[in-house]
């Protein structure tokens, strides 16, 4: 008997085992996006079908806006120049929070530690949170800490968990960018990838360069204590890079965006690294900047405020959203072209937060 024959005897054919979860699924890119609107938020039900993806979300309680975040982190190495994985999970979930809008408040840390972890690198990890959290001014306030057989895990895996209020006047979703509206991008892109890359392939380019992983919130607060209500959109271009982050903002307003490649600052020794290993800086990930995406009018103000504060001395006006080309991405070239700047395929830089 067939499998059509099956089907009209009303009998289940059973699917090919052959679909598995890969690397790519975790790049942030196309793949991770038909994992969440494939396998994830059916299964969450209709709020979540019908919740536009953002870095946090938003919870009204009793009138106030607070804002969640959860993230997983499982760079690889744990340590790097300029960080490790406990100040990446800090950095990571305060900014997620801080993309909404909002002050970051307090946070939860989780640790998976894997049998015969060293106590020293441990102990290493758990001063960084600390002192990472006690910069950003945002408290470790619970957490968990499981331990799992050798061979389960891979070192050490840490999830990070964010609570935070909503700023007045702030009122940011990918949803709400607008054609004309001016495209902003806080500071130069892709030091945090290809450190990562660098540093676990013993490549030599981490003597140059070093992770840009920072808090953000800060900047936030200033941009929408200036003029907040301008802001539509703010993301923080980490997995998948810049060039996810406007694909995304591109695909959740039904607009197209145009940048421009003069105005994407990429460090020299990033841009070396990049061109030896064949990378796309657009597709590297970053920890330390954001994209906001504002009303016309305001781009030179908010720049202005931005360029006031040490984590946004370098931004730039990087582009502007139309009206044409809805959903899709496209720079203006060095050479007077123009080329689509696609979402992330597959997986260019795994294990990178």
């Amino acid at each position: 008997m067939t499998a059509a024959d099956l089907s009209r005897a009303g009998c289940p054919v059973p699917l090919a085992e052959t679909e598995k979860v890969l690397l790519g699924h975790g790049s942030g890119g196309q793949l991770s996006a038909e994992l969440l609107r494939d396998v994830v938020v059916p299964a969450l039900g209709a709020a979540a079908a019908e919740t536009v993806p953002e870095d946090a979300a938003v919870v009204c309680v009793d009138g106030l806006d607070l804002v969640v975040s959860t993230d997983a982190f499982v760079v690889s190495p744990l340590f790097f120049p300029g960080g490790d994985i406990g100040v990446l999970s800090v950095h990571g979930t305060v900014n997620d929070v801080a993309m909404m809008g909002a002050t970051p408040l307090a946070l939860a840390v989780a640790y998976v530690i894997e049998e015969g972890f060293p106590v020293a690198d441990l102990r290493r990890v758990t001063a960084s949170v600390g002192a990472a959290a006690a910069a950003a001014g945002v408290p470790v306030v619970t957490g968990d800490t499981k331990v799992v057989g050798r061979g389960a895990a891979d070192g050490l895996f840490v999830t990070t968990t964010g609570l935070g209020r909503r700023l007045p006047g702030a009122r940011v979703s990918a949803a709400l960018a607008r054609p004309g509206d001016a495209v902003l991008l806080s500071g130069p892109i892709g030091a945090h990838g290809t450190t990562i890359l660098s540093t676990r392939e013993a490549l030599g380019f981490e003597a140059d360069i070093a992770s840009d992983t920072r808090p953000l919130h800060r900047l936030v607060a200033a941009m929408v204590a200036g003029t907040g209500q301008a802001i539509h959109v703010m993301r923080d271009p980490t997995r998948g890079g810049v060039a996810s982050t406007l694909n995304e903002i591109a695909a959740a307003a039904g607009v197209g965006i145009e940048i421009d490649e003069a105005a994407v600052a990429v460090p020299a020794p990033v841009a070396s690294a990049c061109e030896l290993l064949g990378l796309d800086p657009l597709h590297v990930a970053n920890e330390g900047c954001l994209v906001a995406v504002v009303a016309p009018e305001s781009a030179e103000a908010l720049l202005a405020t931005m360029r006031a504060t040490p984590e946004g001395q370098d931004a730039v006006r990087l582009g502007s959203v139309v009206g044409e080309h809805p959903g899709r991405v496209v720079m203006r070239t060095l050479m007077g072209g123009r080329r689509i700047v696609d979402m992330l395929v597959g997986e260019q830089l795994p294990r990178i937060c």
